[in-house]
């Protein structure tokens, strides 16, 4: 009959040495986000099969408010800095300091999301209009969903960390939220150059 290898105990080889076990949780989270990133390559490779067939790219008329968005994009790459910083706070299992920086990284996201709002309000096109507004939409706008999931995801890990009756593990929970939020934000520097640098 197999063993039945329990995680939460160290493991030991047959040599006799300790085996470092990741827990089930982070290698969930990272098969998941290799899923994401399929995703993502499919976006982008639609957008450069679309730009390639299509010109001119962008249609005419079409403006992007580039450096108020290269402002958004810095206030989102503070975000994954104060996000190492709730990490290595849970690694001391600070619940208090590491609850301080994910509020902070959920405000600077709002604040991310709060531009891209009110881009979409002011550009000219509409996702109907042509390929590149169906491709601006879709792209910007998945990401956007993905943020607003960073987002809800940080505030459940406050909810479990958080409080003095809080029993969570703070040091794993934190940083299974932190792959994601770094996914996130590596996705979008790749779409701010695409879409708003490479034009």
């Amino acid at each position: 009959m197999p063993r039945v290898v329990d995680v939460s105990e160290p493991v030991r080889s047959a040599s006799g040495g300790r085996v470092e076990v990741p827990p089930s949780v982070s290698v969930g989270v990272v098969v998941w986000l290799a899923s994401e990133l399929m995703f993502f390559s499919a976006l982008f490779a639609a957008y450069f099969t679309l730009r390639a067939s299509t010109i001119p790219w962008p249609p005419a008329g079409v403006h992007l408010a580039t450096q108020r968005t290269g402002a958004a994009t810095v206030v989102l790459v503070l975000s994954s800095l104060t996000m190492h910083l709730a990490v290595r706070a849970g690694e001391r299992a600070d619940r208090t300091a590491t609850t301080r920086w994910l509020s902070l990284t959920a405000g600077l996201a709002l604040l991310f999301l709060a531009n891209q709002a009110w881009e979409y309000a002011q550009v000219s096109f509409r996702i109907s209009s042509h390929a590149y507004g169906s491709m601006f939409f879709l792209m910007t706008g998945f990401h956007g969903l993905h943020v607003i999931g960073g987002v809800v995801f940080m505030a459940a890990v406050i909810g479990m960390i958080a409080g003095p009756g809080a029993r969570a593990p703070v040091g794993t929970t934190v940083q299974v939220c932190a792959y994601y939020w770094h996914f996130v934000d590596v996705v979008w520097l790749a779409m701010f150059i695409t879409i708003y640098l490479i034009r």
